[in-house]
């Protein structure tokens, strides 16, 4: 049977646009469709404008820091405005770039709302198109707890376009990105809280990261408040809000920021229309080929629900596009040590195992941990603190975790990241030369045990 198309990807986030421009590449001939920004979550409501708001509100402290390194100035003052219509402009070059990147591929784009009518068919703006191999790339979707009041609240979609910057905000949350927005109101000079309804934030991180960062916020500033949950939200007569809480306290602010999951783009995607299973979460079910239980459908990225990172849906992206259109050069993922970074104020990297999953997994250990006033903040009154620590393999020798919270940890951990790919061991670390003076040469001059 022929097909109009040999790859039909619905969805133009950052694994649907890998996959369709390498298929097309490869010789495929391909159709993407958008319904609503190109470059999906990562370049319009995540990683990439985050990364701006985290920029801004670390000037904040630079400019405490200064004085101690000689300058003075005035009052600073911030313009949340301005830095949204800043961002609002480089967001709109990035959309562009990955326009071009579709079309100088030799993809089609189709901008419009896609809804899978059979194992081989696509309706988009009122016209069908076939297509040997369907591919859904939709990402996922930020989700409010069913409460009263909850249309009140806003995620992460709406924060990043907010007319102006509320001046007191709750944020609930224990994840990644309710810590990076806390980091983010409370660095811009909002009175901001964080809410979890657990004991300690950023469950599955690393204990003393953990622990480390709590100190670090605390520090700052910021109100922390764990084994806490919002039972309903109420605005007020003068526009505020007014948040009960489940220990009946109540909590006046302007904003209620909810970041407690992410949920799979499947909305109207006609899914009943095929025999594509999901799991008990609700993500697409896909094997090791990204393959479902539709021999003619594949999924990949965020709606799949396995690890949830940009460069994670590009590989998958050059995996699929890989193996279908040139599979001499496919290889299968390997999801073993990813790096991430976590952009809160001060910021985390990690890779490979924490403490407590390489003892869990049946490892003998030892434990590396330097915790230390980075040589910037010795003029400042600033006394933040870095952390830095490696999980090593006491018979093997071998690092199977590295983890630091502080300034550039994300910089500092990419590189290493490649050291523990390449299976290096502590000697390895020892024997490697540091560059002084530096907070990262720390990694390659720590030499006593903490535990063992």
């Amino acid at each position: 049977m022929s097909y109009e198309f040999d790859l039909f990807v619905i969805g133009a986030g950052s694994g649907g646009v890998r996959a369709a421009r390498f298929a097309a590449g490869f010789g495929a001939k391909v159709a993407v469709a958008e319904s609503r920004y190109l470059g999906g979550t990562c370049v319009n409501v995540g990683c990439v404008p985050k990364k701006f708001l985290v920029y801004g509100a670390h000037f904040a402290d630079d400019f405490e820091q200064a004085s101690g390194f000689g300058w003075s100035s005035g009052e600073p003052q911030f313009d949340w405005p301005t830095l949204i219509a800043n961002k609002n402009r480089e967001i709109q070059r990035l959309n562009g770039i990955y326009r071009n990147l579709l079309v100088n591929s030799g993809v089609t784009l189709l901008e419009g709302h896609a809804r899978l009518t059979g194992p081989h068919e696509v309706e988009i703006n009122g016209q069908r198109h076939s297509a040997r191999h369907i591919l859904i790339a939709t990402g996922g979707w930020p989700q409010v707890p069913d409460i009263p009041g909850k249309e009140l609240a806003i995620t992460s979609n709406e924060a990043f376009f907010l007319e102006q910057l509320p001046k007191r905000v709750l944020v609930v949350g224990g994840g990644y990105i309710a810590v990076e927005f806390a980091s983010i109101f409370h660095g811009l000079g909002a009175q901001t809280s964080l809410l979890y309804r657990k004991d300690l934030f950023l469950r599955g991180f690393d204990g003393a990261v953990r622990k480390h960062l709590k100190e670090e916020l605390e520090k700052k500033g910021l109100d922390l408040q764990f084994n806490t949950d919002i039972s309903r939200i109420e605005r007020q007569a003068d526009g505020s809000l007014l948040a009960t809480l489940k220990d009946g306290r109540e909590l006046a602010t302007d904003c209620v920021f909810y970041a407690t999951g992410r949920r799979p783009m499947l909305d109207n995607l006609g899914l009943e229309n095929v025999q594509v299973a999901l799991d008990d979460k609700g993500f697409i079910q896909v094997n090791e080929q990204f393959e479902t239980s539709e021999p003619s459908i594949l999924a990949l990225g965020d709606v799949i629900g396995r690890v949830q990172l940009t460069p994670v849906a590009l590989a998958e992206g050059m995996a699929v596009a890989r193996r279908l259109f040139k599979p001499e050069e496919y290889r299968k993922l390997d999801y073993s040590l990813i790096p991430t970074a976590v952009f809160s104020l001060p910021n985390i990297a990690t890779v490979g195992l924490t403490e407590e999953l390489a003892r869990e997994q049946g490892h003998e250990v030892k434990v590396f941990e330097s915790s230390f006033r980075p040589m910037k903040l010795t003029l400042t009154e600033c006394q933040e603190r870095t952390l830095m620590k490696l999980v090593v393999d006491a018979k093997s020798d071998k690092v199977l975790g590295c983890h630091m919270v502080g300034p550039e940890s994300g910089e500092i951990v990419q590189g290493l990241a490649v050291a523990l790919k390449a299976g290096a061991t502590k000697r390895v670390f020892d024997e490697t030369l540091g560059i002084h003076p530096t907070a990262a040469e720390e990694f390659v001059t720590m030499r006593a045990p903490v535990t063992n």
